[in-house]
């Protein structure tokens, strides 16, 4: 048995969920999301929690089982909590300014980089150096902070480029001189 899967996802109050034919809806104070899950799987709603069962144990069910009960508990999560990924730029003369639903970047590159919100997304910046992602959306939210840190990605020697606030980056001893 799964040992993720077997576990029930709790509803939280203000949360509701609608279940037909594997497609799963779950409201919450913070927005609506929706999924279509594999028709495999069987999910349902028991006293205040869903519950996500497995027909037998072929490979791929078993592989499924787990997966569907995560992607569940992820969207309760984000309709009542939301996700948030902290993001820091470090480096001279880098910095990231905000107008609107555009986020531009300086980078050290010869022009800006401008980077439009996506739908259901929204960045917020903490001085010129700290940029949350936040949103509803696991998935969306960890994708666009992951573009966000590839337009210039930390580099080893100086530390310098985009990195999240709990990445460690592994620093190198540069060249030594002749002598």
């Amino acid at each position: 048995m799964s040992r993720i899967g077997k576990l029930p996802v709790a509803i939280p109050a203000g949360v509701t969920v609608e279940i037909k034919d594997n497609v799963v809806k779950v409201k919450g104070p913070k927005g609506t999301l929706e999924r279509t899950f594999a028709k495999e799987i069987t999910i349902k709603e028991e006293d205040g929690h869903l519950v996500v069962t497995r027909p037998n144990d072929n490979k791929k069910e078993k592989s499924l089982h787990g997966l569907s009960r995560a992607l569940l508990f992820n969207m309760v999560e984000g309709v009542s909590n939301g996700y948030e990924k902290k993001l820091e730029i470090n480096g001279v003369g880098y910095r990231a300014a905000k107008q609107g639903k555009t986020l531009t970047l300086t980078l050290g590159y010869s022009h800006p980089v401008t980077m439009e919100d996506p739908e259901g997304l929204e960045t917020v910046l903490e001085g010129a150096n700290t940029v949350f992602v936040r949103g509803i959306d696991k998935e969306k939210v960890g994708q666009y902070a992951a573009e966000i840190r590839s337009k210039r990605a930390p580099e080893p020697y100086k530390g310098k480029g985009i990195k999240y606030s709990t990445e460690v980056i592994r620093r190198k001893v540069g060249k030594t001189g002749k002598k």
